[in-house]
């Protein structure tokens, strides 16, 4: 029984999808609502993504000195540790999964609102494509400005390390900035901007299926975010483990 209600909603996840997907019918809105879209759901994000890095790349600092403290292991890899936690999985994964909490729950509340309140309905009664005109927009704002602010926190999050260099006496700033350069490899920051392209495309996704198709009333708006947040963090953490082996091996 659960099985068969797990494909249901996967079939019907295909068919909202091949809706979204198709050429808008007047391209002017669809760019002014991209354009929308990208101010709400991604630029006032960066100040919590800035605040977040930073204070993970110092934690980060301060614990690889912690554990890092062998003489067998030189000094300056707590900069280098540093550097690889903050590129390879938080500023992709992590901090994705923090969107999906923020920016997945406000799409599909949205949505969500819309549709009991049947103004989606008035849009299918016009002719409209009520899907491709509210979630395309979306979904191509997320997956073009996701990368920003994943490259904004990798710079954040490696100066939150060096914040606590410069700030304490835990380890010297001329050591942490060599190990951020020590052994650097580029691809290690495109692997994290590919997977913040997924992910992107997951959270909007996602979101807007479950704001989307909502049935009665405020209460199920609440349950539609919940569960919208809930099953992007699983595909995230589920597409993390599928990406980094393909990525990475």
């Amino acid at each position: 029984m659960l099985v068969t209600q797990y494909l249901e909603s996967f079939g019907k996840y295909v068919i909202f999808i091949t809706r979204v997907f198709t050429l808008p019918d007047k391209w002017n809105v669809f760019f002014k609502r991209y354009i929308s879209e990208v101010y709400k759901l991604g630029i006032d994000s960066i100040p919590l993504d800035i605040i977040i890095s930073i204070f993970i790349g110092a934690v980060c600092c301060i614990q690889m000195e912690l554990n890092t403290s062998s003489p067998l292991l030189p000094r300056y890899s707590v900069g280098l540790a540093t550097r690889e936690i903050i590129l390879l999985e938080f500023s992709s994964s992590i901090l994705c999964l923090i969107l999906a909490g923020k920016i997945g729950s406000n799409i599909a509340s949205e949505i969500g609102t819309m549709r009991v309140t049947e103004q989606i309905d008035a849009l299918d009664i016009m002719g409209v494509n009520s899907a491709n005109f509210l979630v395309l927009p979306k979904v191509v704002a997320m997956v073009t400005f996701i990368p920003v602010l994943v490259v904004f926190s990798m710079v954040a999050g490696i100066f939150g390390g060096f914040l606590v260099a410069a700030v304490t006496d835990i380890i010297s700033v001329d050591t942490y900035l060599y190990g951020i350069q020590a052994m650097f490899i580029e691809w290690y920051v495109w692997y994290g901007i590919i997977k913040s392209l997924f992910f992107a495309f997951l959270i909007a996704t996602i979101a807007s299926y479950f704001g989307y198709h909502v049935k009665g009333g405020a209460l199920e708006v609440g349950k539609a975010s919940t569960n919208a947040v809930v099953s992007s963090s699983i595909f995230i953490l589920l597409f993390d483990v599928i990406l980094t082996k393909l990525l990475l091996q």
